[in-house]
């Protein structure tokens, strides 16, 4: 089942944080990741204004995108943005309505 990256951040080194983000579309797409959306316009209708930048990425399952995630490739990447280049929130949502 489809499952999706969500990830919310407010860049505070942009130099830094362009080393992460350089290297992660090839990362994503070793594993079937697809970027949806990527830094565009957005309406925070809820919650804190914390973040200012928005993304939201497709893999083809959960498992994939937590290998992703997991992956000794996105941890060297996502160093330079845990070094002090960014501030980060990253969830994995499965698609499909659990309620049902």
């Amino acid at each position: 089942m489809t499952a999706y990256w969500l990830a919310r951040a407010r860049i505070v080194d942009p130099v830094e944080y362009k080393k992460y983000t350089d290297r992660v579309p090839e990362i994503l797409a070793r594993f079937g990741g697809r970027v949806l959306a990527r830094g565009g316009r957005f309406k925070i209708l809820e919650g804190p204004e914390n973040f200012e930048r928005h993304v939201v990425i497709e893999f083809p399952s959960l498992e994939q995108a937590e290998a992703c995630f997991s992956s000794p490739e996105y941890r060297e990447a996502a160093a330079f943005r845990r070094g002090g280049a960014g501030i980060n929130e990253l969830v994995i949502v499965e698609s499909g309505d659990a309620t049902a």
